[in-house]
């Protein structure tokens, strides 16, 4: 969908065309927003310059329309009472957050005793290691010397 062409007359002497060439069915809210405040914008600034060149015809400055309707952001005010609840709130917060935790009546957590082995436990671990490494020594021994040299071979290969 195509709009008409509009011309701007611009105070530098030039005239400028603004094609508008949008569709309409890919405008977004945040597009239409941006928009609105551009052409706020460009209004603003005509309506400046309309008041000086009032200015300029009547030979002295007058109070621009543009300055008299620009939104001035408005103060919240908090009331005094307000402010009090604020005040106590926050302080009752710090208050919590710097008091000592007190003791829980339960008590504290005794932990648990340390375990430990028996004798009877100990010789049957170091049994139990002995029995392991003479299996491993007696498989080394019934191993052929041509297994041993593979072995070792493998080993320097691998390095």
């Amino acid at each position: 969908m195509m709009y008409p062409v509009s011309k701007s007359l611009d105070m530098g002497g030039s005239n400028r065309a603004i094609l508008i060439l949008m569709a309409t069915h890919k405008l977004t809210p945040e597009i239409i927003t941006a928009a609105i405040v551009g052409f706020e914008q460009q209004k603003l600034r005509i309506d400046a310059q309309i008041a000086e060149l009032r200015a300029m015809l009547q030979g002295g400055p007058t109070e621009t329309a543009a300055a008299s309707q620009v939104p001035k952001g408005k103060r919240r005010k908090v009331s005094a009472a307000a402010r009090r609840r604020i005040g106590d709130a926050q302080r009752k917060r710090w208050a919590e957050a710097k008091k000592e935790p007190e003791p829980s009546p339960v008590g504290p957590e005794v932990p648990k005793p340390k375990r430990k082995l028996s004798a009877a436990g100990k010789r049957a671990i170091v049994e139990a290691t002995k029995k392991r490494w003479a299996a491993f020594h007696a498989a080394k021994k019934a191993e052929t010397p041509t297994d041993a040299r593979k072995r070792a071979a493998k080993k320097t290969a691998a390095k």
